[in-house]
């Protein structure tokens, strides 16, 4: 039960802090705000947005993924069809009540730093490649080699980072899941 309540303080812990940050970010903008400044406005120490998060950048580019174990992953991603398993994640984040799966802060309000601030896009592209290496063992099966496979899964974790730029540059004017099966329908025929 302890590792449970540690869980949850963890998580609204990491919500309220990267609320708060967008807050700062927002009204003073990126690069004129400090961990410090961060962690007064959430009520925490600087050690702990460091523990969290690692860097400024990681206040927007960190989520549940990155301590998700791989016995998870493997629980979200249907390697017949991962396409279709990152479009049904994708839709899943976009229907759940903020107090719900998804929790955090309104995904527009982060993703636009990613495409806006060059730092966070080198982070949110330094995170994809964690994701790539940890979803292409799970491709790696059937007819896929394990070169093709590290392909496949780069393919996929930056095709979904080049239809939410897409997105975002569209002005979010559809849900992003329309972007992502738009961008990754070509890469289905690699599973069917």
């Amino acid at each position: 039960m302890a590792g449970g309540l540690r869980a949850r303080w963890r998580t609204e812990a990491m919500r309220t802090i990267q609320e708060r940050a967008l807050d700062l970010f927002d009204e003073r903008g990126f690069s004129q705000v400090t961990i410090e400044e961060v962690a007064a406005a959430a009520e925490v120490s600087p050690s702990t947005v460091y523990r969290l998060f690692g860097t400024k950048e990681g206040l927007l580019v960190v989520d549940e993924f990155d301590s998700m174990s791989q016995e998870a992953i493997e629980g979200l991603l249907d390697a017949d069809d991962p396409v279709g398993s990152l479009i049904e994640i994708v839709l899943r984040y976009e229907a759940a009540p903020t107090s719900d799966l998804r929790g955090g802060p309104d995904p527009a309000r982060r993703i636009r730093y990613f495409f806006e601030e060059p730092s966070v896009r080198t982070a949110a592209c330094a995170a994809l490649d964690r994701a790539s290496r940890r979803i292409a063992p799970l491709l790696h099966h059937g007819e896929l080699s394990e070169v093709q496979a590290r392909v496949a899964a780069n393919a996929l974790v930056f095709g979904y980072f080049g239809a939410l730029e897409q997105w975002h540059l569209d002005g979010g004017k559809r849900p992003i899941a329309d972007y992502v099966d738009e961008g990754l329908r070509p890469l289905r025929r690699l599973w069917k």
